[in-house]
């Protein structure tokens, strides 16, 4: 295999034996994986995703967007003779021989329901509707658990500091696929935490952009109608054609 070839390039590939119907003659590699405690023989450039496919799954849920981002394939498995729970995601996760893996589509978590506009920018807002928090004994098995490789246990301990900005920043890239949850001894809910400080901080931790607040009053004062209405009436070609230019003219700035 060319190893220039980008490794979506590779899973791509791999993933004609799912959709096409490719003998199984024409498949050179092989692993053993369980899925459900059942043994299963997959080709070895699969996605777990793919492998359970292949499999003969057929996913109703628990596939969402595919790439990597939605959360919604969460999967923990172990490998045959390791002790180590692996969190994954199964579309972005190639499959090893000697998994043993299940999937895990719905974190059952309560989420509290406030209004920002109402609540003060105070740490307290944390606490008054994740407490439990406060139970974190820094074991970082939430850190562990998580596919984004994210500092999960340290945006706890920024909540509990009442740094908005740290837990902000350091859960930014959460997915919410409920890993961190499930695994944690404290029972502590980090996403939806996490989700209500970082609307904490965006709408009162951050400056106000005046460019935007003046962008926004020019589009309801409705400034830019007559050029919308071009626009709309553009031919496909033509739009393309200028979407190109305002790239180029991007690239100049």
């Amino acid at each position: 295999m060319n190893k220039e070839t980008s490794i979506m390039d590779r899973i791509a590939d791999a993933n004609k034996s799912v959709i096409t119907g490719i003998d199984a003659k024409d498949i050179e590699n092989w692993v053993m994986i369980h899925i459900m405690g059942k043994a299963y023989e997959v080709p070895s450039e699969l996605t777990i995703l793919q492998a359970m496919e292949y499999s003969g799954y057929r996913f109703i849920r628990s596939c969402g967007c595919r790439a990597g981002f939605c959360g919604a394939c969460a999967t923990v498995y172990r490998k045959e003779g390791e002790y180590k729970l692996h969190g994954v995601l199964a579309c972005q996760t190639k499959v090893e021989d000697g998994m043993f893996l299940v999937q895990i589509p719905f974190a059952p978590a309560e989420k509290s329901c406030y209004d920002i506009t109402v609540e003060r920018y105070d740490p307290a807002v944390l606490l008054k509707y994740y407490p439990e928090i406060t139970r974190c004994v820094s074991c970082n098995t939430c850190t562990k658990a998580c596919p984004q490789e994210l500092q999960i246990m340290d945006y706890i301990q920024s909540a509990l500091k009442g740094d908005f900005e740290g837990l902000a920043d350091a859960s930014f890239d959460c997915i919410q696929c409920g890993l961190c949850a499930i695994r944690c001894p404290a029972e502590i809910v980090h996403y939806h935490m996490a989700q209500l400080g970082r609307r904490m901080f965006g709408k009162y931790g951050i400056p106000e952009e005046l460019n935007l607040k003046k962008r926004v009053e020019e589009i309801e004062n409705r400034v830019y109608d007559e050029e919308f209405q071009k626009i709309m009436k553009m031919a496909p070609e033509d739009f393309k054609t200028l979407y190109v230019e305002k790239q180029k003219e991007r690239e100049v700035y």
